[in-house]
């Protein structure tokens, strides 16, 4: 217990908050139906769990510096399986997102612990050795999610989705407070109040504004207000960093090449390589008629080949400088979308597997090597805000994409549909459509907005990876194959053991 039971304990509740970004996508269709959700309402099932957990990673790290770790990692766990309960019990689409919300609190607080409590633990190779299960764990919580989703959907019901989790953290919070002794941050720290609640209020509000856009329209006073809303957050959380003694994100990091780069490739990464998957998800199983279970082992491909492609560049591709890795990832990531992009009405989901390829190949190149990337960026005593950030960008990257591109499919299918058709796709998403149109119709609009989304995915992915490889650069003196200058300064690397996980996770 002394030697396993630390790692057992953290990695059981990081399976469990991982598993539940991904596990609700083969569930969306069953939920609209059961909740009368909109599409909408099913976009905010995934972002509302995603962006708190963003939002409040950093500052949940802070909190648990001052209150120590193990106490937040336990009220986290606590937090997660009570909104889980809550999840379970909804009887509709704003109940549901609500409590979807809580369990990204209680997330943030189990996953801003995982690695410090790990830290504290573990020494020398040992630590090595934890940090690598901890982040097979972390890909394989991806990998097996939406399979699980698909079971549990198909079998007991999707409720069972957020049941699931009742044990497990049970189970969970006994270990920890069993095997995992209690740690703290420096002393004198503080939290930074007022960067967490204004970031929290900038990221929620450019969500909600995205998403809003995709059925009031871009120009919507409610649009045009919280866009409004998330600019003047960013304009607080400017100088209240600036101000704070300890603030969640030193902004002078903003000022170096490669920091910067590797904030923009993590952004992107997860948002491009996952965000239209939700919408495949609904379009096979609303469109094509697949079940749940057959719907989650579509995305194997994807999943199995990010795990192969992690290992290879684990043990292959260690020299390699990350800008390539990260930077060629994305690449390969952008042409995967761009050969999804081929939907018409008689595609089958078959026409999306080379994709699926090509983008668990980028994930396996991108995944293990970002987070890494970003250590190298900083000195070694600002290794733990620039792995907060990566992980924060990362998550918000996936909420940003989720909602950006459902509003381009929403969009697409709008505009291809005839013109009464707006309301009802707003009002009840494609299911509300199916008794209103021809098939052929609605498969054929549902296939073009997909379409557009897969292309503008590619798009991004394509711009990031071009800055990634732009900006990402060693430093002059070792690219001259000079001694470097005295003092920190920007390391080029490949990876790090705790980038991540080895498998596609958003």
């Amino acid at each position: 217990m002394r030697t396993w039971g630390p790692l057992t304990a953290v990695c059981l509740g990081t399976f469990m908050l991982l598993l539940d970004v991904t596990i609700v996508i083969v569930a969306l269709p069953d939920m609209a139906g059961a909740l009368d959700a909109s599409l909408s309402d099913l976009q905010w099932v995934v972002d509302g769990y995603a962006l708190a957990l963003a939002a409040l990673l950093l500052g949940a790290g802070a909190i648990a510096d001052i209150l120590g770790r193990r106490r937040v990692h336990v009220a986290g766990t606590v937090l997660f399986a009570t909104a889980s309960l809550l999840c379970g019990l909804a009887h509709g689409p704003d109940a549901l997102v609500a409590a979807r919300a809580l369990q990204g609190v209680g997330a943030a607080a189990m996953l801003a612990t995982t690695l410090p409590l790990l830290g504290s633990v573990y020494q020398g190779r040992q630590r090595s050795a934890a940090l690598g299960v901890w982040g097979a764990v972390s890909g394989a919580a991806a990998a097996v999610g939406p399979v699980v989703g698909g079971l549990l959907a198909e079998g007991p019901g999707w409720r069972w989705i957020f049941y699931v989790n009742l044990p497990v953290s049970v189970v969970a919070v006994w270990l920890t407070l069993k095997a995992v002794p209690e740690s703290r941050g420096p002393r004198g720290m503080r939290v930074d109040w007022a960067g967490t609640v204004t970031f929290a209020v900038f990221a929620g509000g450019t969500a909600y504004a995205v998403v809003r856009a995709g059925t009031d329209g871009w120009t919507a006073p409610a649009t045009l207000t919280s866009f409004a809303l998330a600019a003047l957050a960013l304009a607080c959380f400017v100088p209240a960093e600036r101000r704070a003694a300890h603030p969640l994100l030193d902004l002078s990091l903003l000022r170096r090449p490669a920091f910067v780069g590797v904030m923009v490739g993590a952004l992107v990464f997860n948002g491009v390589a996952f965000g239209v998957t939700p919408y495949l998800s609904i379009w096979m199983q609303t469109l094509l008629g697949m079940s749940p279970v057959r719907g989650g082992l579509t995305l194997l491909p994807m999943t199995v080949a990010a795990m192969v492609t992690a290992v290879v560049v684990g043990k292959r591709l260690h020299g390699v400088p990350a800008r390539l890795t990260v930077g060629g990832g994305l690449l390969l990531i952008a042409a995967g979308c761009f050969c999804q992009a081929v939907l018409d009405a008689g595609s089958d989901w078959t026409a999306l597997v080379p994709g699926f390829v090509l983008v668990g190949v980028g994930t396996g190149f991108v995944a293990p090597t970002v987070a890494g990337a970003a250590l190298a960026a900083v000195e070694p005593a600002r290794a733990g805000m620039a792995g907060g950030a990566v992980n924060t960008v990362r998550q918000l990257g996936y909420a940003l994409g989720v909602a950006v591109f459902g509003t381009v499919v929403t969009s697409r299918m709008s505009g291809t549909l005839p013109q009464d058709a707006s309301h009802t796709l707003a009002g009840g998403g494609a299911g509300a459509l199916r008794g209103s149109f021809p098939e052929d119709v609605l498969r054929s609009a549902f296939a073009s907005g997909l379409d557009a989304a897969l292309v503008a995915a590619g798009c991004a992915g394509v711009a990031a990876a071009l800055l990634v490889l732009v900006l990402v650069r060693p430093p002059r003196a070792a690219a001259a194959g000079l001694p470097a200058a005295a003092g920190p300064a920007p390391r080029e690397a490949s990876g790090d053991p705790a980038g991540g996980g080895a498998a596609a996770r958003p």
